[in-house]
């Protein structure tokens, strides 16, 4: 069971269809038509974005430097399925089929309309998508390794194309998405950070700071957003917990969802 130095203010909230703890922290759950999203507790703390210039397939962009995240937020423990979109939005973009799958083939801008949504119906929510210091800070876990579950992973672990992370063993290459929480979550609880689908942040895509930050959000411009986490097309090394990647946000892909997190 973990344990938690700092506490949400509110706890339950008032939406909350139900709540508790367990061994990774506390949850509560938004229900919707009948459709259940469990949110997780991720407490404020400090730690190293990007990646150190040794690891194996380090790039440029990924510029190791510290952050401090100075409030704690609530993270979706999995990406947005698409029983929760239809149950919403009333349609499925999706290219991979299934109510307990991710919604995917949805952009940047598909992703703010689904918040945008669910905001108008239940305003106390207050969805968002994470900024990318919250993608990243709660995909790790607390771990500095190129994953969270350690230094190799193969399709146990994650949704991806098979080939793996250097000396890593190739496995099993799906070519499509599995169902949310089919995979094992990292120690907070969270599934399929890595691989399945890329997820969309709220950051435009820029370089990162050199210098220790507090509550980063990004470039106050740009042209490109963030995507995290890499999809079941990708290598094992564009899975890594520090990939740093983006698109137009006016693209969608089969490769492309996302998952919620609740603002302050």
């Amino acid at each position: 069971m973990r344990t938690y130095a700092i506490y949400p203010t509110e706890f339950p909230e008032p939406w909350a269809s139900d709540w508790g703890e367990d061994e990774y922290g506390l949850w509560m759950g938004f229900t919707y038509k009948g459709v259940k999203q469990l949110f997780r507790w991720i407490e404020p703390g400090t730690f190293l974005m990007g990646s150190p210039e040794d690891e194996l397939e380090h790039e440029d962009v990924e510029t190791q430097h510290t952050v401090t995240l100075s409030k704690g937020f609530w993270l979706a423990e999995c990406t947005v399925t698409q029983a929760l979109w239809q149950a919403a939005m009333g349609t499925n973009p999706s290219r991979f089929l299934g109510d307990d799958r991710p919604v995917e083939n949805v952009s940047w801008y598909d992703a703010q309309a689904f918040i945008d949504t669910l905001n108008g119906l239940k305003p106390e929510l207050k969805l968002c998508l994470p900024t990318e210091a919250q993608w990243e800070y709660a995909c790790r876990a607390g771990t500095r390794t190129p994953f969270s579950f350690g230094m190799q992973i193969d399709s146990n672990l994650i949704n991806f194309n098979g080939y793996g992370y250097p000396y890593g063993k190739t496995s099993k290459n799906r070519a499509e998405t599995v169902t949310v929480k089919s995979l094992l979550p990292n120690t907070w609880g969270l599934y399929e950070m890595h691989g399945n689908v890329w997820e969309w942040c709220k950051d435009w895509y820029g370089d990162y700071p050199k210098d220790d930050c507090i509550d980063p959000t990004g470039p106050a411009t740009g042209t490109m957003r963030v995507l995290r986490g890499g999809s079941w097309g990708d290598l094992g090394g564009v899975c890594r917990s520090a990939i740093h990647y983006f698109s137009d946000p006016e693209v969608a892909s089969g490769a492309f969802g996302f998952r919620l997190a609740l603002g302050h």
